[in-house]
């Protein structure tokens, strides 16, 4: 299993990748910042409930669920 360094590695090139502007890019920079700041992937999660608006947040949590089961 990736750590939440490497999930949030993998989330930033997406992030990178995404056009400026889109809930793409915004979802992926939040799950990687998200990553990159939270100690375990449970307590990430955690902290993804509270992204807005809810669109991002809807992305963003979907994002997150398959980076972390893969």
């Amino acid at each position: 299993m990736r750590d939440n360094l490497d999930l949030a590695a993998s989330a930033q090139e997406l992030a990178d990748a995404a056009p400026t502007g889109s809930i793409d890019r915004a979802a992926a920079s939040s799950v990687a910042i998200t990553l990159a700041t939270t100690r375990d992937i449970s307590a990430a999660r955690k902290t993804l409930d509270g992204v807005t608006p809810q669109e991002v947040r809807e992305a963003a949590v979907a994002l997150f669920d398959r980076l972390s089961a893969g």
